[in-house]
């Protein structure tokens, strides 16, 4: 009878055992993996392609939107990888964490950007690359209330500082995250039960670093650069108690992908060689101070929802001709950097950039004042559209007319006649027009009898144009906009 229940209990701890066999930030553990078809997709697919696919999350440190720029650890270093690559890049959100690693293996991205912890199990789900840093995972718990007029010694005797202590305390992470195994671990380790509170795959660490500041929950876990770059504008945090040895961050391919990860670990020892990737990562988890005044603005997309000062008065003026405020934002951010007294070598002056003859045709008086530039470059957009009314697609009309604000419209109709010569459709962009702007700075085709206007640094509006679209599209994922009227 011994045992049999000696045996038995053995079944249970076995059982025990794979149900606690979790991914960290990849959803489910080796087991859904077998139930997932992982695609074979490696470096000469993705060239053939043209575009890194990255895969990453939202996040003060990763991935954001400032003042109507991109910015992020992750999206920096990504950059400089497609560059290296000479692939454009692609960033896709996993909205939620628990899926990224599923998104990778179901070919929905080519890397994984977001940084993991590099653990054993991980390692049989996905190829690892070099890792980007070093880190250990703390516990993030709050001060007293009062802590600014406590003593030192009285804060620290409110504080955890030994694992021990978190026996029958709650702790909140993901169920599928480093920090959830790392307590699984930590519990066996003290010899007792953390009560370990899992939330859904959608809460970012970064959502329950704040909860803890706020209160709404004590304790949570994350890793140690995280933890310190949120406490600095969050002061009621401690952040000081490790639970973790040193652990490895990097990014992930699909065990699939080896001339991707030989690529990737190329370009990373080459970087590392390269002070810019200290200074990329000192920007974003040392510099105290930048990562605060960001954190404070409400032009910060993590915790406000605007994008630049200007905004009540872009949404007005969209809105008169049909356009997406986000899309007439992003026009003005490659224009000036809403900077309202930007002057270019040209001549051209304030948010809109418009040239002297321009602006005085539309009107424009004050060309550094911010409602006046806004009211007249639309005036402007408004007359262009007209050009290309015969155009039904608004996605189509607005690329023309964006590429005429640039160059002038004279360029783009001769762009047009090339095009409809060489047996392209006149009235589309990508591929067709927007192949015979650039073709416009060669002898052979600004000389050709269908152009009338010469030559013309095609470069400018081509880049000008999908710049412009790739910004409205990133600032459509950060920014959520009432009223919307153009299907764009």
């Amino acid at each position: 009878m011994y045992r049999f229940s000696i045996f038995i209990l053995l079944i249970a701890l076995a059982l025990v055992s794979c149900n606690n066999d979790q991914s960290a930030d990849g959803d489910g553990n080796n087991t859904k993996d077998k139930q997932i078809k992982e695609v074979s997709i490696d470096l000469d697919q993705i060239r053939e392609r043209g575009k890194l696919v990255a895969l990453s999350s939202y996040s003060s440190t990763s991935y954001f939107l400032y003042r109507g720029k991109t910015m992020g650890y992750e999206y920096e270093l990504l950059k400089r990888l497609a560059e290296d690559l000479d692939l454009e890049l692609e960033i896709r959100i996993a909205h939620d964490m628990d899926s990224i690693i599923r998104m990778l293996k179901e070919g929905e991205g080519d890397i994984i950007s977001h940084g993991l912890t590099v653990t054993k199990e991980r390692k049989e789900r996905v190829a690892f690359t070099n890792y980007h840093t070093k880190t250990h995972q703390v516990l993030v718990q709050r001060k007293p209330e009062n802590w600014r007029q406590m003593m030192l010694h009285n804060i620290e005797k409110q504080l955890i500082r030994d694992p021990l202590e978190l026996i029958g305390k709650e702790v909140h992470v993901r169920e599928k995250s480093s920090y959830y195994q790392r307590l699984l671990n930590l519990e066996d380790e003290i010899g007792g039960d953390i009560d370990i509170v899992t939330v859904e795959g959608d809460r970012t660490t970064e959502e329950l670093i704040k909860m803890v500041a706020d209160g709404e929950i004590d304790y949570t876990i994350a890793d140690q650069n995280i933890a310190a770059i949120n406490a600095t504008y969050l002061p009621i945090l401690d952040v000081e108690t490790a639970v973790s040895f040193n652990q490895r961050i990097a990014w992930a391919v699909r065990n699939s992908s080896p001339e991707l990860l030989d690529a990737v670990n190329n370009w990373i020892g080459r970087m590392k060689k390269d002070a810019v990737y200290y200074v990329i990562y000192n920007k974003y988890f040392k510099n105290k101070k930048a990562f605060k005044k960001r954190a404070e603005s409400e032009y910060f997309s993590i915790a406000g929802d605007k994008i630049s000062p200007y905004d009540e008065i872009i949404m007005q003026q969209a809105d008169s001709i049909g356009w997406d405020w986000r899309l007439l934002a992003s026009m003005i951010y490659q224009e000036s950097g809403f900077d309202p007294h930007a002057e270019s070598w040209a001549g051209a002056k304030g948010l809109m950039q418009m040239m002297p003859a321009t602006a005085r045709h539309f009107g424009l008086k004050d060309p550094y004042d911010p409602a006046q530039s806004i009211e007249a470059g639309v005036a402007y957009l408004e007359r262009l559209m007209e050009r290309y009314d015969e155009m039904k697609d608004s996605v189509e009309q607005t690329k023309f007319v964006l590429a005429s604000y640039n160059v002038g419209p004279s360029h783009v109709q001769d762009a047009m006649r090339l095009a409809e010569k060489y047996g392209k459709d006149p009235l589309r962009w990508d591929g067709h027009v927007a192949e015979y702007i650039l073709l416009k700075s060669k002898p052979e085709y600004y000389t050709d009898e269908v152009v009338k206007y010469g030559y013309c640094r095609g470069t400018e509006p081509f880049n000008y144009v999908k710049e412009i679209f790739e910004r409205f599209h990133t600032y459509k994922e950060f920014i959520e906009s009432p009223g919307v009227k153009a299907n764009l």
